[in-house]
Order: C-alpha cells, then structure tokens, then sequence
C-alpha cells in the first residue's frame, strides 16, 4: 500500500474554527446526529450537513462533546442551544475517529515489534475489517444499527439511503491478506472472528487456524453426523427438504443440501449464529484455548461489545499485551493504555482509524521491502483466484 497524498477533504463543521482546513493525513472525527430544518440552525455552532452528518478536527469534536455534555459549564465551553447539545450528544454515539497518517505510522512500527517479541499471538477480528470490501458495519455513522435506532427515534429524519451487497461479489481486503500471510511467516498463531462473510477462509486462512464464532455463511454442516462442508454449486440440492424452525432463533436453518457421507443422508444446515442461538462448543472451545495462551491480542475492525466474545481478548497471559484498531471507542481502550512495570511506555496500542491503514504500516516493518512489494503486487493473481473459487 502506498503512502497517502495530503489532499483537503473538507473544513471543521465547527463554525468558529480557525484551523486550516482538514487533510486526508490529518486527524478528524466524523459524526452522524439526525436531520433538522434550516430554521432550527440559526443559532447552531455547527456546521451540520442536510443528513446530520459533519466532520471536525479532533480536537474541537472533544470540545464540543465536552460543552454539551458537561453539567456546568468549563472554561473552555462554548455556549449551545439545547437542541444542539442533544444532537452532539447522539452524534457521540456514532463517532468515528481517524489518527493522523504519523500516528499510524508510529503505532504500525511500534506493534510490529510487539509482535516480532510474541509467542503467540492472536488476532481477534470484527466487521470493520470487511468495510473495505463493501460489508457495512454495525455501529458508526452508517452502520446497521445505527440507522435501525434512528429511523426507530426520528423516523424518516434518521434515514439515509445504502446500497446492499452480494456476499458471492465479496472478496478479502488488505487487513485479510495481511492477518494470512503474518499467520503463514508464523507471527499470528490463531484467528477469532466474529464475521460471518467467509473472507478469512476465502484469503487462505485453514480451518486448524480460526474460529468463526458466529458461523460462515459459505459454511455448510449436516445436523445429522456434523460433517462440515464449503459452500459450493456442486452440493446436492433438494427443494422439498422440509423447513426445521429453530426452538432458539425461530429461523429455519436448512440450506436443502445434502449430506455427501451416502451412509447419512442428512439434511444441511446453515453454521450463521443468530441472535438467541448457542455458540458452537468446539469452535468457542478452540478460540478460548488459543486465547487462554496469548501473550499479545491485535483486536481488529471490533467495537468488541457483544459477549462472551469480548470477554477472550482479556483471557491470556498478564499483563495483558492488546492492541485495538476501528473507529470507534471500546469497552476496552484502557487495557490497551496500561503502562509497563518500569511505567516507560504502554502494553499495548489503541489506533483510531481503517484497519486497512494500519496493517499496511505494519507490514512494511515486518517484511523486508522487496518481500513486500512482491506481496503486495500479487494482489491482482489473489484477486483472480477468489473469484475462480467463488464460481465453483
């Protein structure tokens, strides 16, 4: 991945800002509140766009936040209407931050060597390693369950339009290519997702390596015997194999494949994990026993707020080593900022900003550079390959 171009992208929506306008290099904060007539906006100190959206320095979004959230005013605090103080207060909800390129820079150096003096290390992935691959996420600006709630407070106000996907058109981002081949140079020993797109097992990563906790929608088992099989055109296929509701879920999970073991015969079913259903034992079980081992955890793309999920990046040795990349703020940013016993420096890492970025920074400290470039240039061949496999 190549150094990004400084280019501006827009101003601070903070209207009193006297700061130079915000560069792609820069940090900033993006945030998404709900729409509001122009009338509503004459006293407003924000800038905000016609979908309740505006983007802000770092700095002046945490004083901001600060003034409208804070009980008596501060020094620094910048008088609010109280519709504007409600509408940074919800913003809150979904902001997302973005560290400045030199941040990343630093911090992709600083954990390359973490994992250089790690024995077993784990990665621990959500779906903002998957945004780059066209899957939206659930929290943030636009995510699923942002709008959901919005829509649901201030219905049409809360709305904005998104295109769907089709899973089979989906295919591993750079953060994927990455998280394999550092697996393959034996730095990551195991992978724990909580995606179901199919994306780690698409880019190489062996089944003996991962834990997909909530299932693979190219994941097939059969409820009969349990054998597993990968989703393929070539399964046979019935259409009056009859629907098997779930006690749990209420969702019928039978795919109207069938077994091949011509000894069963069994009926197929889908591995996703839907809300009410039971984690797999053995694969929560293998994730535990690699996560119970780790002397470093890098938490990628995860808000890292649906249990027990959350609960095995804290499960390793001590003191905890953890380093976590999305946008948005986790349960577990502290842990990352827990200093050393000499209180030199930090365990771990916390990174705001596209996990992409990130692994890109690290695997140019990790891999000599003309290692890298033959990686990184056998982009368009990998490309290929998925979507031969993506045909079958």
């Amino acid at each position: 991945m190549a150094s990004p171009k400084s280019e501006v992208i827009g101003r601070c929506c903070l209207i009193a800002c006297e700061r130079d306008p915000i560069l792609t290099t820069d940090g900033r904060t993006d945030v998404r509140a709900y729409r509001v007539q122009k009338s509503e906006k004459k006293e407003f100190k924000i800038n905000w766009d016609e979908n309740g959206m505006a983007m802000f320095h770092i700095a002046c979004w945490n004083v901001l936040y600060r003034s409208a959230s804070a009980r008596t005013p501060e020094r620094t605090s910048i008088v609010l209407t109280e519709m504007e103080k409600d509408m940074i207060c919800e913003a809150a909800k979904t902001a997302e931050t973005h560290n400045s390129y030199q941040c990343i820079k630093d911090e992709g150096k600083r954990i390359a060597e973490l994992l250089k003096q790690s024995n077993h290390c784990i990665a621990f992935t959500g779906a903002g390693i998957s945004t780059a691959a066209g899957i939206g996420d659930f929290r943030g600006i636009n995510g699923k369950w942002t709008t959901q709630e919005k829509v649901k407070q201030y219905g049409q106000r809360g709305v904005s339009k998104t295109r769907g996907h089709n899973m089979l058109d989906l295919r591993p981002t750079y953060t994927h290519e990455a998280l394999l081949k550092l697996t393959d140079l034996g730095y990551i020993k195991y992978v724990i997702s909580q995606n179901t797109d199919g994306l780690h097992r698409l880019s190489g990563i062996p089944e003996s390596k991962i834990s997909e906790l909530h299932g693979n929608a190219f994941m097939e088992k059969c409820e009969k015997c349990g054998n597993r099989y990968e989703w393929c055109r070539q399964v046979r296929r019935r259409a009056d194999v009859p629907a098997n509701t779930c006690e749990r879920c209420g969702i019928n999970h039978r795919t109207g494949g069938i077994c091949q073991d011509k000894q069963c015969g069994g009926f197929l079913m889908n591995t996703i994990i839907n809300f009410g259903d039971y984690l797999e034992e053995d694969v929560l079980g293998s994730a535990k026993h690699h996560a119970k081992r780790a002397d470093l955890v890098l938490a990628l793309g995860t808000t890292l707020q649906v249990s027990p999920a959350n609960s095995l990046v804290e499960m390793g040795q001590k003191p905890t080593r953890l380093v976590i990349c999305n946008r948005q703020s986790t349960p577990y940013d502290n842990v990352c900022k827990e200093m050393d016993e000499n209180g030199t420096s930090t365990l771990g890492s916390r990174v705001f900003g596209d996990c992409d970025k990130l692994m890109s920074e690290i695997m140019r400290n990790v891999l000599p550079k003309e290692e890298l470039q033959e990686w990184e240039g056998g982009r368009e061949e990998r490309l290929t390959a998925y979507d031969l496999k993506r045909k079958l």
